[in-house]
């Protein structure tokens, strides 16, 4: 007896956003990425189009994070503190598809590192690599809107992506990138309606919902990803539903959030039972990015090497499984 596969029938489609610029849009870049796009929930290729896969960053720093694990050190080596020269590292043997700027130096208490400091180092990025950018700011509000604000200026016409606004900080950042044509993130706290409330006053201020990517905050693996994981897909649910409020593609940072946790950076002698710590640091990774790609992130910013491997092997392996059908 033929069996067919129930299809939902969605109303809705997720917003096409593009990053970068290239000389012929008014930017430096040699290509722009698209992120979005898709009418199905992640992956369902039997019910929906797919035009943009999900695309991997990696992460450079103003400043080496002072509890960064050592197996990524091991990685970077002398070029941990060249954010260039890592960027670099990052596309050239890695093969990240774009690059995410941490600023989190300029942070008052955590080196104070001017704006105009950070801007030499964006611009030594830009310099360095010919992909589309993040730039990752951090939660001091006054310090991170002067900085964000001069970064907009300095890389005018580059639609780069800016990381990120939030209900209480938004109208600063938001008013520079509509001035010096960059992108955004919306970061809310795991929480539906908050996501939509910061989309709904982003466009009441005219910025662009094509130029918005969300990001809904993320925990790693043992640190509430079930319950991000249940959020994400209903922010996806109700944007393949016809909300255009929440059918923004998502961004997520399992580098980040895997890098601070205790699991990540103990060393096998302080738990033996927990194995070796590279392995141990790139399974946590890994599966932590695993997990939000298939509820519906669309841009992951990822630190270790074998998670980017492993990541975009898989996604290239489910992209190409239904054309060769």
């Amino acid at each position: 007896m033929a069996f067919e596969i129930p299809k939902d029938n969605n109303t809705g489609q997720v917003a096409s956003v593009r990053l970068g610029a290239t000389p012929d849009l008014g930017g430096t870049r040699s290509h722009t990425i698209t992120v979005g796009g898709s009418t199905a929930l992640p992956f369902h290729f039997f019910e929906g189009q797919f035009p943009s896969p999900p695309i991997v960053a990696m992460e450079v720093f103003d400043r080496i994070p002072p509890k960064f694990p050592q197996p990524l050190r091991n990685y970077f080596e002398n070029v941990l503190d060249k954010p260039g020269d890592m960027a670099k590292k990052c596309i050239d043997e890695y093969g990240a598809d774009l690059i995410s700027i941490r600023l989190e130096g300029t942070h008052p208490e955590k080196g104070d590192v001017s704006a105009e400091e950070a801007a030499e180092i964006v611009l030594d990025v830009l310099k360095s690599v010919s992909v589309p950018l993040i730039i990752s700011g951090h939660g001091h509000f006054e310090k991170n809107n002067t900085v964000l604000k001069k970064i907009c200026e300095i890389t005018a016409g580059e639609n780069c992506l800016f990381n990120f606004v939030e209900t209480d900080n938004y109208k600063t950042i938001a008013a520079a990138c509509i001035a010096y044509n960059h992108t955004l993130v919306a970061q809310s706290p795991i929480d539906v309606n908050l996501a939509k409330q910061l989309n709904i006053l982003l466009t009441d201020m005219d910025f662009p919902l094509e130029r918005i990517v969300m990001d809904p905050l993320t925990g790693a693996l043992g640190y509430g990803l079930e319950y991000t994981y249940s959020i994400m897909e209903r922010i996806r649910i109700d944007g393949l539903s016809g909300d255009k409020m929440l059918s923004s593609p998502m961004l997520v940072n399992p580098g980040y959030e895997t890098a601070k946790v205790k699991e990540a950076r103990t060393p096998k002698e302080d738990n033996p039972d927990w194995g070796e710590l590279p392995e141990r640091l790139a399974h946590w990774e890994i599966a932590t990015a695993m997990s939000l790609l298939i509820t519906g992130a669309d841009i992951l910013i990822l630190y270790h090497p074998e998670t980017v491997k492993a990541v975009k092997g898989k996604i290239n392996d489910m992209y190409q499984t239904p054309k060769d059908e």
